[in-house]
């Protein structure tokens, strides 16, 4: 099987500036653990003071590069996937691309003229995560650089699309182009709710491209969140699964399946009407470094299976694996090469 090229995410590819603060900090900038938000006004002074601290580390990052270069790092194989994403003509973006390089990622930016490259600041208390993201060049993605030859081209060779929600809120055409092109040659679809946000306030794009996902991954969080908006009443997280599962789809090549990780609770997979549960790897908790990238890892880790055509139970393995790497480790990095049996 030709593995080149074979995998695409497109997103928002951000510079993490990760830090560990405290409980006050996080009071300060009225920001709550193991959520995701878009910056507003008062984050901004934020930023500054995060650079500022000790432990500050910078590492490129964006849920969707995250789960690509997991993805790449898993298969071992160069080339086998690519990214697009909008970052600025600045240092943070030059760095980006050295990073990206490194990975074995083939990434297809668009660079903006005019905004900085995003940043996310990555918040750490107690090993567990809080994301304040300020997308500045992230946001210009435009689907013009899409539809451009040599773009369309990474898309034309790819055989399975995977896209973070968080894309939703900077170019959902961009996303429904991909999404209908999947679905009339067959191929796999696949995106994150990604945070209880995306699903709240972007409620009507993510409902237009639902139909076309042939996975659907996310949290108990955001299951939960998508469960109450749409009225279902229910916050048992294996029924929320198979109503999402159950979703119409436009095409019906592949069942939707859908993946929803619970942290260290068992992991809900709902295809055919049935759900069935996956234990994770438990962690001793002075192992624990910062989850996170923790998501983003699993789904790398399961698409880097699935794109080998192999059975559920080894895509939700290697989920579980690369979420246990990462989890070990500050932010989204990896060792050299992956001891995945």
């Amino acid at each position: 099987m030709a593995y080149e090229g074979i995998l695409l995410g497109m997103g928002n590819p951000l510079l993490d500036i990760s830090a560990v603060v405290d409980n006050e900090f996080l009071e300060k900038y009225d920001i709550k653990l193991n959520n995701a938000i878009l910056a507003e006004e008062k984050h901004v002074p934020m930023y500054e003071e995060m650079v500022t601290k000790d432990n500050v580390e910078y590492i490129a990052g964006g849920a969707t590069q995250n789960s690509i270069k997991v993805a790449q790092w898993m298969l071992q194989i160069p080339g086998a996937t690519s990214y697009m994403g909008c970052i600025g003509k600045d240092k943070f973006g030059e760095e980006m691309k050295k990073n990206s390089k490194l990975a074995g990622v083939n990434v297809h930016y668009y660079e903006d003229e005019s905004a900085p490259t995003g940043t996310c600041a990555v918040c750490v208390v107690g090993g567990e995560r809080s994301l304040v993201a300020n997308l500045s060049a992230a946001n210009c993605y435009k689907s013009e650089h899409l539809k451009r030859p040599e773009n369309w081209a990474l898309v034309e060779k790819a055989k399975y699309f995977y896209i973070a929600g968080f894309f939703l809120t900077v170019s959902p055409d961009s996303i429904q182009l991909v999404a209908e092109h999947a679905a009339a040659k067959n191929k796999l679809f696949s995106m994150n709710l990604s945070a209880p946000f995306i699903c709240e306030f972007f409620r009507e794009v993510q409902e237009k491209v639902l139909p076309y996902m042939d996975y659907v991954f996310g949290n108990e969080t955001e299951a939960r969140t998508f469960s109450r908006v749409h009225g279902w009443k229910t916050e048992n997280v294996e029924e929320i699964a198979l109503k999402i599962s159950q979703w119409p789809k436009a095409s019906g090549t592949h069942k939707r399946i859908t993946v929803i990780t619970q942290g260290a609770d068992p992991t809900v997979v709902a295809e055919d009407g049935k759900v069935k549960l996956f234990p994770v790897i438990l962690l001793p908790k002075e192992k624990l470094v910062d989850t996170n990238g923790a998501g983003d890892a699993f789904v790398g880790g399961f698409l880097s299976q699935l794109v080998q055509e192999k059975p559920i139970e080894e895509c939700v393995k290697a989920g579980c694996y690369a979420a246990n790497v990462i989890i070990q480790r500050s932010s989204c990095t990896y060792p050299e090469k992956p001891d995945f049996q």
